[in-house]
């Protein structure tokens, strides 16, 4: 594209019941959704500002940047919870009859819980690692468990350390990154919304909560997807290895899977060429 996509030139506000939503648009076509993982520091910008330009070739893209990660209004909360409350809200201050969804880790899972619950507004999606169950690989994985140390005591070297788990090539990890993801990261507010999702306290309270309640696993939810999803995964991932994949790639009616080869969690950063000609082609693909 030859316009300007810089982040001040795409950024947009919406307001809701719930709270001011922020979100990038840039792109003319069918609606495309992209949402943002978890993690020190993340925004939706920051996940997917180098895929931008070439989704908007063919998409109206929209970035959202969830509730509790620094640009969109805290809803108070879990951060998984009301990210999917955001989602609705943002779809229908839009207008959108319908989109495609791209979800990075916590956003694949936000993207699947939407389009069961609201399977008429989703066209395709496509998931980016974190979602399903660890079947032979010991979990919560080793990027997790450096997440949540990091929230219990945000420290540089935490953050590093945390950084180089997301990724396959250490060069990935430079001096800007570790910048901007600190800066973010340590924000209060920010901070205070990931102790409510990643402190070990936070962990051993949703597990006690869905025991109480009786509640399905969410990877045993899948099932329930009608969407045509493609299941995109790095195979190195150290935050969600790929086994993982395989109960989503079995249970989800219309699931294909996509694994990257020298690639950890960010598969749109790591193997941004590949995975931009592999979602191109599912989500223009007649089916």
């Amino acid at each position: 594209m030859t316009s300007d996509l810089s982040h001040a030139s795409t950024l947009r506000e919406v307001r809701t019941d719930g709270g001011v939503l922020r979100y990038h648009e840039a792109g003319a076509g069918p609606p495309l959704l992209l949402l943002h993982g978890s993690g020190p520091g993340v925004t939706g910008w920051r996940n997917f500002r180098g895929n931008l330009a070439v989704f908007a070739e063919r998409f109206r893209c929209l970035i959202l940047e969830f509730p509790g990660f620094g640009v969109t209004d805290d809803f108070g909360g879990h951060p998984m919870v009301t990210a999917l409350e955001a989602v609705t809200r943002f779809v229908d201050a839009l207008g959108l009859d319908q989109a495609d969804i791209i979800g990075n880790s916590m956003g694949g899972g936000v993207a699947l819980n939407y389009a069961i619950a609201r399977p008429d507004k989703v066209g395709k999606i496509v998931t980016i690692g974190g979602i399903g169950k660890n079947l032979f690989s010991p979990g919560p994985g080793e990027g997790i468990k450096l997440l949540q140390e990091f929230t219990e005591n945000p420290t540089r070297a935490r953050l590093i350390e945390w950084l180089h788990s997301m990724v396959y090539n250490p060069a990935l990890v430079t001096e800007e990154l570790i910048e901007e993801r600190w800066t973010q990261a340590t924000e209060p507010g920010t901070l205070a919304s990931a102790r409510r999702m990643y402190s070990k306290a936070a962990f051993t309270a949703m597990v006690r909560a869905m025991e109480a309640a009786d509640t399905p696993p969410p990877w045993a939810m899948l099932h329930k997807v009608q969407a045509p999803t493609l299941v995109t995964w790095g195979r190195d991932d150290r935050v969600s290895p790929l086994d993982m994949a395989l109960i989503p790639m079995r249970t989800i009616p219309r699931a294909e899977l996509h694994v990257f080869p020298n690639c950890g969690h960010w598969a749109m950063i790591e193997q941004k060429d590949a995975f931009e000609s592999a979602v191109l082609a599912f989500l223009t693909r007649k089916n």
